[in-house]
């Protein structure tokens, strides 16, 4: 389930690319398989063998070192959130493009209406960003701002249901009702749920996702 388009980002065989807050390595592994050398790193290395473990303020890499960054559901967690980003502009080439995607903002707000558990827990979600504060965050940090996108319409209702019942009641009918659902759309990607998804991102999918650029003499091809 990927968040980020690699088309738009613009990714390229060959080129050093870092996947900061890999997760479990989703967006590494379609990088990979993509052709691109992949650096997938992480403050918890539990989920994942061959990442680098580290700390996202002080990123153990040279500056300009990648072509193309993925930063995904990543700096809703940090609180020093401003550094973090201005970490990836120092280790991004100029020229090089970077995807940032966090909880969209509507979504988001009914999730914590509903529930305090959904996000008050150790490394849980500390603030809800509004498109203007995050491209305002990444553009006062030296990035140039190319355009956003929304994914996962699918899926906001599911963590609405969730956050309703309860975040760890997943044995509610509904949630695993809803859970089927959304395996089922994973493994198959039937048109339908395509087609649904298609009119539900613009009005509520689960993740914005933002792309830019660092300016300079290489082109952000």
């Amino acid at each position: 389930m990927l968040t980020v388009d690699f088309d738009r980002l613009g990714l390229s065989p060959g080129e050093r690319v870092l996947d900061m807050g890999c997760g479990a390595g989703r967006h590494a592994f379609e990088m990979y398989r993509r052709g691109a050398d992949v650096i997938a790193f992480d403050q918890d290395a539990d989920e994942l063998a061959d990442i680098k473990e580290g700390d996202a303020l002080s990123l153990p890499f040279a500056d300009g070192e990648f072509d193309r960054i993925v930063a995904a559901e990543v700096l809703e967690h940090i609180p020093a959130d401003i550094a973090a980003i201005r970490e990836l502009v120092r280790v991004l080439r100029p020229g090089g493009t970077i995807a940032l995607t966090v909880p969209r903002w509507f979504p988001e707000v009914v999730c914590w209406k509903l529930s305090d558990a959904y996000h008050q827990v150790p490394g849980g979600h500390i603030r809800i960003y509004s498109d203007a504060e995050l491209i305002g965050k990444a553009t006062d940090a030296g990035l140039v701002f190319d355009g956003k996108d929304y994914a996962h319409g699918l899926h906001t209702p599911y963590w609405w249901i969730k956050c309703a019942v309860g975040v760890t009641n997943d044995r509610h009918p509904l949630v695993r009702a809803y859970h089927r659902l959304l395996v089922w759309d994973i493994m198959s990607r039937p048109r339908t749920t395509r087609l649904a998804e298609r009119v539900l991102n613009p009005v509520v999918g689960k993740s914005m996702v933002l792309y830019f650029h660092k300016p300079g003499a290489t082109d952000a091809s």
